[in-house]
């Protein structure tokens, strides 16, 4: 069994992609070819948005925000303290202060009720202007941001949209990517999107954003004269041949992959909702279930249920086992950490993903949770 099946995919999609690839290389134009703009297209048509501005991964998409927003020291950026470390690294190299908020146990999101109190928080202590609240979309959940909204009308601050893992989610039929001032994705291989390589994109509604962020991906130059830099940018494209595997892989991804990780994932609840704490969608929410996340009641059960599926060759992974507040780099920089962050610390005790991706059978999902029905019962006995 595969933690992603990237070869599945591979094999079904195997002619379009093999006539994209050869597409490019007759063409010989692997730097900002014509399939990078129709690829830009199809995304912002697919997310809702005007613009979408693809670049060389999410860690730049990410960092490409920041500079947009004019993001710099004295600055506070509140972030998830669950998550991926590149959504506080690339507040760090802008030389803002990350802030670390709690999430919530549920939907591993960020708190809405904690980011309000870090806030306030921050104001009160009267060191850093709050500026940024980077909401991570984490397993492929969208944040809630209808609550988050409020909160940064009501502190005037800019949203982005961390959706490196939400690609594919909706609130409400909204898609992800369309919820911040300016919102990013990754096309890592294991994204819900993935390419063959490194890839990223930055979507948005604002004109002056996307002129300012085509311009910072290649070295800050001036519209299409390439020895005229007007500002400090950065070499960060998606690469042409990256861009055509993405056109072919996007239409399956819309056409059936959303449809048939959804469907994974209610095989999974149906089967293991009276055996562990399973993952939670609220009302209104869908999931691009890029990782299909349980809770244990405590590590030694959770390590303990790992090893027994490794045994049984069945792939697990532990998103993540140390929040970003602990992580070693933030030893010696400039972070502050909320109030209480007992919940972010609980989750990387307790947390274990299991196998999802669309062309996982029923079969495949029955062996998985037979394993862990009967290893928890042992346990209990």
């Amino acid at each position: 069994m595969q933690f992603k099946d990237l070869k599945k995919q591979y094999q079904i999609l195997k002619k379009d992609i093999d006539n994209a690839i050869s597409f490019v290389l007759d063409k010989s134009n692997y730097i900002s070819g014509r399939q990078v703009v129709e690829l830009e297209n199809s995304l912002a048509e697919y997310v809702g948005v005007k613009h979408c501005i693809t670049c060389g991964n999410g860690t730049d998409a990410l960092t490409m925000a920041l500079m947009v927003l004019g993001i710099k020291k004295g600055d506070a950026v509140f972030v998830p303290n669950f998550t991926f470390f590149a959504t506080a690294e690339a507040v760090s190299f802008s030389r803002a202060t990350p802030i670390f908020v709690d999430v919530d146990e549920d939907t591993f999101n960020i708190d809405s009720q904690k980011l309000e109190m870090a806030i306030e928080d921050t104001l009160s202590e009267g060191r850093l202007i709050p500026k940024v609240i980077i909401s991570v979309d984490l397993f492929g959940l969208p944040a809630d941001y209808i609550k988050i909204r409020k909160i940064a009308n009501k502190y005037n601050l800019k949203i982005v949209e961390d959706a490196a893992q939400g690609f594919g989610g909706s609130i409400n039929s909204k898609r992800a990517c369309c919820f911040g001032d300016i919102s990013t994705t990754s096309f890592f291989p294991a994204k819900p999107l993935g390419c063959y390589g490194d890839g990223g994109a930055v979507f948005t509604d604002n004109d002056d954003y996307a002129d300012y962020l085509r311009s910072i991906r290649v070295h800050g130059k001036n519209g299409s004269d390439l020895y005229d830099n007007i500002r400090l940018g950065m070499n960060s494209r998606l690469d042409t041949i990256q861009a055509a595997i993405l056109q072919v892989k996007l239409k399956a991804f819309i056409d059936y992959e959303l449809k048939a990780v959804n469907r994974v994932a209610k095989w999974y609840d149906q089967r293991l909702k009276n055996i562990v704490d399973i993952p939670t969608v609220p009302q209104g929410f869908y999931s691009s279930w890029a990782q299909y996340t349980v809770k244990l009641k405590n590590k030694e059960q959770r390590d303990e249920l790992k090893k027994n599926l490794k045994t049984a060759d069945i792939p697990t992974m532990i998103y993540y086992p140390k929040t970003i507040s602990d992580q070693t780099a933030y030893k010696d920089l400039d972070v502050i950490t909320a109030r209480d962050l007992s919940i972010s610390k609980k989750l990387c005790e307790v947390v274990l993903s299991l196998p999802i991706h669309p062309y996982l059978t029923e079969e495949d999902v029955e062996v998985g949770c037979a394993i862990i029905e009967n290893r928890l019962l042992c346990s209990i006995l």
